[in-house]
């Protein structure tokens, strides 16, 4: 894990003010970053939140944030047809670029946000905080060491019950509604981290009366015979569950896996099974991890990275290429 004080502190300029929430609260609490402007659709609701995290600076739209020279980061939290666009504009605009999950709406949308950020020289990557906590670097020293022996499946799951609204953000597919964009990135995200991108899709599904996906069960399948089970829903409570199952020994990260919380392996055969387990406890909120992903690029910005070396670029295409299929398959994709 790096150190807080070993990396720059960089001066970030936020753009929306939902998650946003957390991840201020989250980089104030725990790093040396600071934001320092923000930009938001709802101006009552922008200079509120400013007010809240001790903001200096409020703008009437993002245009304005990207053109002030004294910004170094831009962090994208608006609903996710918006990243697009926004992402382009910040990198036109000479800034380094967190964009939060999905980081676009399909795979041609992200392969050319994380193109230009190469060709601009600067960094770009999703939010998908996941991949930056400790027990995300302990998964990949043991499946690196071998100690699960030959990995043969994962099953992901993470799934809940949103409240009907057809004009919100979940149900409107205007707004990039749906479980796959919404919940389902994540155990996408958390199959690709261990076995890379599938060679086949297959997935099945329900669709809402407002033509979004309602659930989600794929089936993905790898060149070596491994496979990854993923299930999602907006309408149903599913177990946030991640289990990674190999020929010496299974590893359970602790509900909900997306978050800081815990592993568990287990190894030997059966009726004699040894039992290792693990927790952080370094936070009383669980959004507070966001602020190891938050060292972590600005630790990659001083390096002069373009991506992520944990959640390179390609990987990032490849998840969301993943989505695309799944929602083809459904139905769900305009």
């Amino acid at each position: 894990m790096i150190e807080v004080d070993s990396v720059p502190t960089l001066r970030w300029g936020i753009i929306g003010t939902g998650i946003a929430g957390p991840f201020v609260r989250a980089m104030h609490l725990h790093t040396t970053q600071r934001a320092v402007a923000v930009a938001a659709r709802n101006p009552e609701k922008t200079r509120t939140f400013a007010r809240e995290h001790a903001i200096e600076v409020v703008y009437d739209d993002a245009s304005a944030l990207f053109a002030d020279p004294s910004i170094d980061v831009v962090y994208i939290s608006t609903p996710h047809p918006q990243h697009h666009r926004l992402a382009l504009e910040a990198i036109a605009a000479g800034k380094h670029a967190l964009i939060e999950k999905p980081i676009a709406m399909s795979a041609a949308e992200a392969h050319e946000i994380t193109d230009a950020g190469e060709r601009a020289g600067l960094l770009v990557m999703e939010a998908m905080w996941t991949r930056y906590l400790p027990q995300s670097d302990i998964i990949r020293q043991l499946l690196a060491d071998g100690a699960l022996g030959q990995v043969n499946a994962v099953d992901a799951n993470f799934g809940f019950s949103a409240p009907y609204d057809p004009e919100g953000r979940m149900w409107n597919k205007d707004l990039g509604g749906g479980a796959l964009l919404d919940a389902g990135v994540y155990p996408i995200s958390f199959a690709s981290s261990v076995l890379g991108a599938p060679t086949s899709i297959t997935a099945k599904g329900t669709l809402t009366s407002t033509g979004v996906d309602a659930t989600a069960g794929l089936l993905l399948e790898h060149s070596d015979g491994s496979v990854a089970l993923v299930a999602t829903s907006m309408v149903t409570s599913v177990p946030t569950t991640a289990t990674i199952m190999g020929s010496l020994g299974r590893l359970d990260v602790v509900s909900p896996f997306f978050g800081p919380t815990g592993l568990e392996v287990r190894t030997g055969s059966l009726g004699q099974e040894q039992t290792v387990a693990w927790r952080d406890e370094r936070f009383d909120v669980l959004h507070d991890g966001m602020a190891d992903e938050i060292v972590a690029f600005a630790s990659y910005v001083a390096e002069g990275r373009t991506e992520s070396p944990i959640h390179p670029h390609h990987e990032i295409v490849s998840v969301m290429n993943t989505i695309d299929e799944a929602r083809r398959q459904i139905g769900t994709a305009s």
